[in-house]
């Protein structure tokens, strides 16, 4: 199945190369600002969740289940690859949208991988481990993650064939997190991690529609992020 994706990825990114060039080039000046945001060992976690389901620990602000863990440890390493996706636009990326996209991509989502670090430590859970560079090919299989091939030729690109390639792999990888996210909305316990999947929601709906719009899919708009 995760080759077939893969197939189908490559496959739009090189329509997707020749269809948006002329969008991104008649794009420039100052973009239009936003709100920015977007495994775990998620084989062990999320088949904790669904099989303890609702249970839950602590109680108070303290109270949380198996899918508010599942939640943090996998949007941990999700969030960590679209940190490298937006790093390599500061050098590669010819377009000043772009490049201001993934200068608020990077702001918000840096300090969320710090709160979440805090619930699974407070929790006394297993934090993932970060991989080095840009390979994840840890986490293959959640939804949205770019595997190692999708990342070198990220890497590779540069200039207007970039920043379709960043486009479409961020909107792909932000449909992921919103469906993660979607996830902790209707079965997490932990109110601030449900806090925190509905500003995954809204924030990366609205890049979602954002990013779009750049690549001149007009109407493309985001999940509604419910399972």
């Amino acid at each position: 199945m995760n080759s077939i994706r893969t197939r189908t990825r490559r496959t739009a990114l090189v329509a997707a190369t020749a269809a948006a060039a002329f969008v991104l080039a008649a794009c420039g000046g100052d973009g239009d600002g936003g709100s920015g945001h977007e495994g775990s060992p998620h084989g062990s976690a999320s088949t904790r969740a669904e099989a303890d389901g609702g249970a839950g620990n602590e109680t108070g602000e303290d109270a949380h289940n198996a899918q508010d863990v599942a939640f943090a440890q996998g949007m941990i390493p999700h969030h960590r690859q679209a940190l490298d996706m937006a790093r390599l636009a500061g050098d590669r990326s010819a377009s000043p949208e772009v490049k201001d996209l993934a200068a608020r991509i990077e702001k918000a989502q840096d300090p969320e991988i710090t709160t979440m670090t805090g619930w699974l430590t407070a929790w006394g859970e297993d934090v993932p481990e970060a991989m080095s560079g840009t390979d994840h090919s840890g986490h293959a299989g959640m939804p949205g993650m770019m595997d190692g091939a999708d990342m070198a030729k990220l890497e590779r690109a540069s200039g207007r064939a970039f920043d379709t390639m960043f486009l479409t792999m961020m909107v792909e990888h932000h449909e992921g997190a919103v469906e993660m996210a979607g996830t902790e909305k209707a079965k997490g316990r932990h109110a601030p991690a449900k806090a925190l999947a509905e500003d995954v929601v809204t924030a990366q709906n609205a890049e979602i529609t954002e990013m779009n719009k750049l690549l001149g899919k007009e109407g493309k708009e985001g999940k509604e992020g419910r399972d």
